[in-house]
Order: structure tokens, then C-alpha cells, then sequence
């Protein structure tokens, strides 16, 4: 972990890269809390840039996300990336978690995997943070529990939203798994499609 000048920057900075790193894994702030002791509220807290994480805190982070605090902090080289290998939710759970991008921080991507059920869905559980989300449906179909809303996507289908409202996915159907993909980026963020819209007409100069 850095100890020049630029530590205090990377403290500052560390807080999205350590819930991108948790969420990445799969992982909520109350299995984290559960697996590190350390209370939900300060989780929260550090991981908006509220309050500085403490090396005893990170030292604990690092063990429950498998990485070096240099991997929590932006600083180590390209090749100690992680191998992007599928991991699981939390305990219990036979979500499997697969992430595209090797880094923390910024727009990252993850394909998820829902197992086949053997009994019908209950609504899934929500939760709700900074951030935005466009979620794309590759193979069965996924209910999205959007706050009071309640959508069911099938293959190809996408869904954009911001992840303050309160959101959950789960198998909709014993039809099988179902596969999709998660682009998550930072509050504020937004698609910038560099092609017309279907229909609309380019002005002439």
C-alpha cells in the first residue's frame, strides 16, 4: 500500500473501491459485517467517503475479499490482478458471481448465474445504495423487484435503474438457471450511446 504523499488521495479515494470490490464479490454490507466484525454502519460510512478507513480495517477487508491492500487501494500492478474466477454470494447461496472487469472502481461489469429452482420463488430481498445499474438478461427469466414494482425479464431484455431505489433479483420460472449481465457504475453515471437513436434523423450542415 502506498506510504508517499499521495496516501491521503488514496484514502479519499478508497471508499468507492472498496464497495466496488465488495460488490464484485457478490457480497452485501450485512455479510461482510457478519464475517468481519465490523458494524454496517461504519462500513456504509467508509465505503461513501465518510470516514477513513483504518489499516486494522483494511486488514480485515482484504482477508474477506482474498485481496492485498494494494489491490484495495488502485496501487498494484496490472498483472497482480485477481484471476477472474466464479464466486459465490455468501454462504448458503448458489449464486455465482462472475467479474469482467479485473479492477475496483468506476463502471465495472459481472455475469451472474441463478440456479434451476426446486420450488417456486418467494419475492426477492432488496437493498438499496449509490449508484446505477443497466442489467441485461442473457438466458432465462429474472424477476426484478424494483422498489414497488415487480418486472419479468426475459432473454434479451435489458433494465436500467438507480440503485437508491430499493431493487433484488431472483429466478422467475423452473424453466432453468438464468444467466445476465450487471454493468454497475458510480452515482451520476449514465449511458452515452455514440449512434442515433432508432428513427431519429441526423441535421444536415
Amino acid at each position: 500500500m502506498t506510504t508517499d504523499d499521495g496516501t491521503a488521495e488514496t484514502l479519499a479515494a478508497m471508499g468507492p473501491r472498496l464497495r466496488a470490490a465488495r460488490e464484485q464479490r457478490g457480497a452485501t454490507l450485512t455479510g461482510v459485517s457478519r464475517t468481519t466484525g465490523i458494524s454496517m454502519s461504519t462500513l456504509s460510512r467508509i465505503e461513501t467517503g465518510r470516514r477513513k478507513p483504518t489499516l486494522e480495517v483494511l486488514l480485515q477487508l482484504a482477508k474477506a475479499y482474498g485481496a492485498s491492500l494494494d489491490e484495495l487501494a488502485g496501487t498494484a500492478p496490472a498483472s497482480a490482478a485477481p484471476a477472474r474466477i466464479p464466486l459465490r454470494q455468501r454462504a448458503g447461496d448458489d449464486k455465482v458471481v462472475l467479474p469482467l472487469t479485473p479492477y475496483v472502481g468506476g463502471l465495472h461489469a459481472h455475469k451472474h448465474v441463478l440456479p434451476a429452482l426446486d420450488a417456486p420463488p418467494a419475492r426477492p430481498r432488496q437493498s438499496s445504495h449509490d449508484g446505477h445499474e443497466w442489467l441485461c438478461v442473457l438466458y432465462g427469466r429474472l424477476w426484478l423487484a424494483l422498489g414497488e414494482q415487480d418486472l419479468v425479464l426475459s432473454a434479451g431484455e435489458v433494465a436500467e435503474f438507480d440503485t437508491r431505489t430499493a431493487h433484488g433479483v431472483a429466478n422467475a420460472g423452473p424453466d432453468g438457471p438464468v444467466e445476465y449481465l450487471i454493468m454497475f457504475g458510480p452515482q451520476g453515471e449514465r449511458p452515452r450511446p455514440r449512434t442515433p437513436a432508432p428513427g431519429h434523423r441526423t441535421p444536415r450542415s
